[in-house]
């Protein structure tokens, strides 16, 4: 890369931060119990609003990872989301009303508290519908992976979004609160996947899936990204790009071998498309706050008032992290 290019990336990892140093006033704490954190607790982070359903089974699947500290930031929720996280007590929030559009969709806020919370510990940055996948994940804690990490000197772990479908019209199978979504959400596509490479940032650009099978299918291109990079050996001067699909300093997203050797990675496996879609996205529509003015919520909205089913002669039925790594979709490298 040239020099220019590496100045102008340094310059915007800084105005990113400078976000983030502007955007902390958006922020009122409910409740802070980072005080106490070990030296190594692993710590997730996200951004949510009105996930109250979603949040009891989210938040046992990653305690059971071996997730120590969970920071959220409640973007104006109305359902009790915020109530019920605040009780929690490996649990900390912090609420705003400000907009999530103008944040970088959250991720000004996102930034700060990892700025603060997390320098010099693994944290893990994901959406309340993504569940992460790592090599060996049905028997080795999460704490075993990133000390696996610590030995190599590696600093971020990818992970491909792998959307997850139920078979049949996605409002016919009624989500309750606290069920594993994956026993509705039991497929997805093991093919139709277009890899590329980010010159800019030099990181993997995937898309495909079902989204773009059923749903971008006239414009690909516009498709959903599924690569990303959500668990970090965090430093301060680290900054997000665009969601977690890509970091700053650029040597983060570097995570493929150039020799042909095969790296560790994993998925995080995407249940969006639970019964509770539609009202989310008819808020989400009325709000206007995500991404190119809400193109992606657009296509679901469409997709529910037609006949949908997302399933197809060529789904695969989940089995677990191995099968995945059989199909190419991630590996364990060398970590034996």
């Amino acid at each position: 890369m040239r020099a220019l290019e590496r100045y102008r990336l340094r310059l915007r990892r800084k105005r990113f931060l400078w976000r983030a140093f502007r955007r902390r006033r958006d922020l009122s704490t409910v409740a802070d119990r980072t005080a106490t954190l070990a030296p190594d607790a692993i710590l997730l982070f996200a951004t949510l609003r009105n996930e109250r359903v979603r949040l009891p089974y989210f938040l046992q699947y990653y305690r059971r990872l071996g997730v120590s500290h969970f920071l959220f930031v409640d973007n104006g929720s109305t359902d009790g989301s915020g109530d019920y996280l605040s009780r929690q007590d490996d649990v900390s929030v912090w609420r705003t009303e400000a907009s999530y559009r103008k944040s970088r969709f959250g991720q000004d806020w996102l930034t700060w508290l990892l700025r603060n919370h997390a320098n010099g510990r693994w944290a893990l940055t994901v959406d309340l519908d993504e569940f992460f996948v790592y090599p060996f994940c049905d028997t080795r804690p999460l704490r075993a992976l990133t000390d696996w990490m610590d030995g190599l000197g590696l600093r971020a772990f990818p992970a491909m979004v792998l959307d997850m479908y139920p078979r049949g019209r996605i409002d016919a199978h009624p989500y309750r609160e606290g069920q594993d979504p994956f026993e509705i959400l039991q497929w997805f596509d093991s093919g139709n996947y277009v890899i590329s490479q980010n010159p800019t940032y030099g990181n993997l650009w995937i898309q495909g899936g079902p989204r773009a099978r059923c749903m971008f299918a006239d414009t690909p291109a516009e498709a959903p990204s599924l690569n990303k990079v959500p668990l970090v050996k965090w430093r301060r001067d680290y900054a997000y790009v665009n969601s977690t699909h890509m970091l700053l300093p650029r040597s983060l997203n570097q995570l493929y071998d150039r020799d042909g050797g095969e790296m560790a990675s994993g998925c995080l496996l995407h249940a969006k498309f639970l019964s509770v879609l539609g009202e989310k996205v008819t808020e989400e529509l009325d709000r206007r706050q995500h991404f190119a003015e809400g193109r992606e919520y657009q296509r679901y909205a469409r997709a529910l008032n037609d006949d949908h089913d997302l399933w197809c002669r060529w789904s695969e039925k989940y089995v677990n992290w191995r099968q995945l790594e059989i199909l190419g979709l991630m590996s364990k490298g060398c970590w034996a």
